[in-house]
């Protein structure tokens, strides 16, 4: 059995060894939730690791099982996805954290529509990691799907990503194995051909031409598919 999926609710925590409940994470548990004493809740660090513990009357949390870690994988799977309109690009981060990609990596592309300003970018990051935040209790994750800085340009975006793990998605492209680790999504208007030029690897995404918010779900469902 499934502890996490029977659990009453799983949170995130600082520590497991001595886990705590913030304030949100409490007053959803007592008032929307409505957990009684006794009750299973998990907790996990974010990092792969987590445990069970019984929901105290004053809201504390008490361990009930030795800390569990679930396996690493080899390598960081990645998504790297350009800007787009309205909360699109909010779409795409909590789906993606959903399904257990790794890490998000946000960027200006030449085409992108979108250009926001250095409080927007603030604000939309602060907001997507707590929708990270949100996916991974929503979903029993111990993974916390890490959000990157939006970055200025793809050559930012995909510094420290170069190598055979690293492909960007084309209509034409290459099969999608699992040797691919990282994959790079454009915008509305498509790649610059300077954009193109920088990754030499291309792979192929199922259907004809997604919008970039679909590809991007896309991407990180095939990437987790196939790095279980």
């Amino acid at each position: 059995m499934n502890e996490r999926r029977h659990a009453s609710a799983h949170v995130l925590v600082a520590s497991l060894d001595a886990p705590e409940l913030d304030d949100a994470d409490a007053h959803h548990l007592s008032k929307v939730l409505r957990l009684r004493p006794g009750e299973t809740v998990t907790v996990t660090d974010g990092n792969g690791r987590w445990r069970s513990t019984a929901y105290g009357a004053d809201g504390t949390l008490a361990a009930t099982s030795e800390i569990h870690a679930e396996k690493v994988r080899e390598e960081r799977l990645t998504v790297v996805f350009a800007l787009t309109k309205g909360d699109k690009p909010e779409v795409v981060v909590q789906k993606l954290a959903e399904l257990g990609v790794d890490r998000l990596i946000p960027f200006r592309a030449e085409r992108s529509v979108v250009r926001w300003d250095d409080d927007k970018v603030e604000r939309q990051s602060d907001r997507w990691r707590r929708v990270t935040r949100e996916a991974l209790m929503q979903c029993r994750s111990v993974r916390l799907t890490e959000v990157v800085e939006v970055q200025p340009n793809l050559e930012s975006a995909i510094a420290g990503l170069a190598g055979g793990g690293l492909a960007i998605a084309e209509p034409d492209g290459g099969v999608f194995d699992a040797s691919v680790s990282s994959v790079v999504i454009g915008p509305e208007g498509g790649f610059s051909d300077y954009e193109t030029s920088l990754i030499t690897r291309t792979v192929a995404l199922p259907g004809e031409v997604l919008r970039a918010e679909t590809a991007a779900i896309v991407a990180g469902a095939l990437l987790v598919d196939r790095h279980p």
